[in-house]
């Protein structure tokens, strides 16, 4: 491996808003590999996927406005907890692959663990390419005293995580990576193995709802009067349970693997990212006889169609081609859901289930995403199964010894 002086490549003015490191060029074999040290080079590693995947038909853009948010260390809080650095790789001067390197501090110190993550992994199907940026990151961890590096994992699990090893075909949902097959075939042959696996459910939504559920949704009323399941016709209504919401989450979600809590400003800044997305009729709370939030679901209609449409970006008219994506789909897809550990076991997830389907029936939806599940995860699974979910998608994670 080469190290090559900042002199002997093009420089472009940097950026406030991109961080750096002190970590050096790196050329293998006709491979460079640099750091994104401008705007303009921030601006080749967003868009690079679009050429990437530009005849890659199931391929959902993301949405770009969120990507500049996401990449700025001022207005995303996760980079104060981590460090990070963002590789590009050339070849005759042309950008051939990317990737990110996180070092989650907050997470590793709460797990005694030395962990260095891969995520936003790009490359046409060239193992050179992919080979330079993977020991480009191995290189970085090792520097900083890491002992493994795992991924596709971003700040949280919240992030787009796991390559897809399963169901190629299948509709991309928001916060899910689309990859070719041969983006996994690439991590194998650099000596990546699996760290776990993740699922996703596709449910037909049942109607009417099964007895089974309407019996213990009564039982659990009939037990626990003090509960109530509150539903939503305006985000503005939802907006002062943001926090308890989230609140819970941290609690719910304290053993999955890559969460660290949010703290009060990223809770805004998640909120502001994803609630205008969201009907709120597909956000389920119950609270507590002192109005308490003790459980919740949060769903959101399919829209991938529409970014497809928009490519991406919202503005001047792509946001109404998300929004018409949104009425017309028959998918919802769930996105995060918790219930306190004291109620655990009461029924509750019943309760909510219940009403989303309801909810999910009278808006002309048919069918519904589960998200992400770990593997092991054999309570939740058992629910979805229960009401006929099938497994229709499965993202890995990887890792591999430094």
């Amino acid at each position: 491996m080469e190290i090559v002086g900042e002199s002997q490549i093009n420089q472009a003015e940097t950026d406030s808003s991109v961080r750096t490191s002190s970590v050096p060029f790196v050329k293998v074999e006709n491979i460079i590999v640099k750091e994104v040290a401008s705007k303009s080079e921030l601006k080749r590693f967003i868009y690079l996927p679009e050429a990437i995947h530009k005849d890659h038909s199931n391929w959902v853009h993301p949405i770009y406005m969120d990507e500049w948010e996401f990449f700025n260390p001022k207005k995303n809080k996760s980079f104060q907890s981590c460090e990070t650095i963002l590789l590009l790789a050339y070849r005759d001067q042309k950008v051939v692959g990317r990737i990110m390197g996180i070092i989650h501090l907050k997470y590793n110190e709460l797990h005694h663990e030395k962990n260095v993550r891969f995520a936003f992994f790009e490359t046409w199907n060239d193992d050179e390419v992919a080979s330079a940026l993977l020991r480009a990151i191995e290189s970085w961890g090792r520097e900083k005293g890491m002992e493994r590096l795992i991924g596709p994992l971003a700040f949280s699990d919240k992030d787009p995580q796991g390559f897809l090893i399963e169901g190629f075909d299948e509709p991309v949902v928001i916060a899910s990576n689309c990859n070719f097959p041969y983006q996994v075939e690439l991590l194998e042959k650099n000596g990546f193995t699996k760290e776990t696996d993740l699922v996703a459910y596709k449910i037909d939504i049942p109607y009417p709802v099964p007895e089974f559920y309407t019996r213990i949704q009564e039982r659990v009323m009939r037990n626990n009067p003090g509960l109530q399941v509150l539903e939503f016709t305006s985000r503005q209504k939802v907006k002062p349970y943001i926090y308890e919401i989230l609140n819970l989450l941290n609690l719910t979600f304290s053993d999955i693997i890559g969460f660290t809590p949010f703290s009060e400003k990223e809770m805004d800044d998640f909120a502001n990212r994803y609630l205008f997305l969201i009907n709120p009729r597909f956000i389920k709370l119950v609270v507590n006889e002192r109005g308490k939030v003790v459980s919740f679901v949060i769903g959101m209609s399919h829209i991938g169609d529409g970014i497809r449409a928009a490519k991406g970006r919202l503005f001047p008219f792509g946001i109404f081609k998300i929004f018409g994506a949104s009425r017309r789909t028959k998918q919802v897809n769930l996105l995060l859901g918790g219930i306190d550990p004291a109620y655990r076991g009461k029924g509750l997830d019943v309760m909510m289930g219940v009403k989303m389907f309801e909810s999910a029936h009278k808006l002309g939806k048919t069918t519904m995403d589960s998200h992400l599940e770990l593997e092991d995860n054999t309570k939740v699974r058992a629910e979805m199964e229960k009401v006929g979910g099938r497994v229709y998608k499965r993202f890995r994670i990887f890792g591999k010894k430094l």
